[in-house]
């Protein structure tokens, strides 16, 4: 195994940008694009946690991305590039981090960013990675979780419970899953590039589950929400296991699907603004102050042994 620096040297300096300055100074020296405003966010992953041992190094890389590029999403940001934190156990072989850093370089070439710097450090057992993305929009632009209102609608993007699934299928506790649903799971896909800047009331991806995360928009815009859980909408793979995996689909995450609230009125130039990509109304905001209730076809409300995803 190679030292720290050597593993700097060989596979993480030829991802860096100008602003990384080669990575051998102590920090990035970056100028923000003028007159905008700079949105910020980091998100970790740690083995046995977010993901598998025996996942693609890749893919893994790919998602730490991802799951930090759907943030820049909600808020509507264009991002610009990332800080990288390695911890690694002198178990990670130069083929780990070969493979670990080709998908670090893919998903730098599809979504145009570059690495800025970061840190390196051990770890005595299992591996944890953390990035930093940096994006940024024109000011005032930002969305944000707290300007839902009483009427406004729920949309959702994409298709909900696909990763979910999957990932249960890779702990082994689902048999005869479609490919498609562990694929979603390994690797998800960030929407970003959407114009929702004087569409969207209130936005949030959803990372730990649409109810939860739903939940997260009402208690910052102080509503309560009604969400038809057979409006949800499901990939064909998805459906095909029925109602028995509606809680699940609901309630475990890791879809970074975006939950987009909007004012009737604007319903039209949210669907002209997300273009080809699937956007589904499955509820709508009353008066409140927090509450989601999820209702059956029927209208009776579902009770679930948990909201969403924690770590606590």
């Amino acid at each position: 195994m190679s030292d720290e620096f050597s593993r700097i040297e060989r596979y993480f300096a030829p991802l860096a940008g100008a602003e990384g300055l080669g990575l051998k100074d102590d920090a990035a020296l970056f100028r923000p694009p003028v007159g905008r405003e700079l949105i910020l966010t980091v998100d970790q992953m740690n083995e046995g946690v977010h993901f598998l041992p025996n996942d693609a190094p890749d893919l893994v890389a790919r998602k730490l991305l991802r799951r930090n590029l759907s943030d820049l999403a909600a808020m509507g940001a264009e991002p610009l590039g990332y800080l990288l934190t390695t911890a690694l156990p002198k178990s990670v072989s130069e083929d780990w981090l070969r493979l670990f850093a080709e998908g670090l370089r893919a998903d730098q070439e599809e979504f145009g960013i570059k690495l800025f710097g970061g840190d390196s450090s051990s770890s005595l057992t299992q591996i944890s990675l953390t990035a930093t993305l940096i994006g940024h929009v024109a000011p005032a632009a930002a969305l944000r979780r707290d300007g839902a209102s009483p009427g406004d609608e729920i949309w959702v993007t994409g298709t909900i419970g696909d990763a979910a699934l999957g990932l249960r299928a890779r702990r082994g506790e689902l048999q005869n899953v479609p490919a498609f649903l562990i694929e979603r799971s390994l690797l998800p896909t960030p929407r970003l590039n959407l114009e929702l800047a004087n569409v969207a009331s209130a936005t949030i991806d959803i990372s730990d589950g649409l109810v939860q995360d739903l939940g997260h928009i009402c208690k910052a815009s102080g509503v309560d929400a009604v969400l038809y859980s057979h409006l949800v909408p499901a990939s064909p793979e998805a459906a095909s296991f029925g109602d028995t995996m509606l809680e699940a689909r609901l309630t475990d995450g890791d879809d970074y699907e975006l939950l987009v609230t909007v004012p009737p009125e604007k319903t039209g130039a949210l669907i002209a603004a997300c273009g080809t990509l699937q956007i589904t109304k499955i509820g709508k905001l009353e008066r409140g102050t927090g509450k989601v209730e999820v209702w059956d076809r029927a209208g009776k409300t579902l009770q679930f042994s948990r909201p969403g995803w924690s770590h606590f």
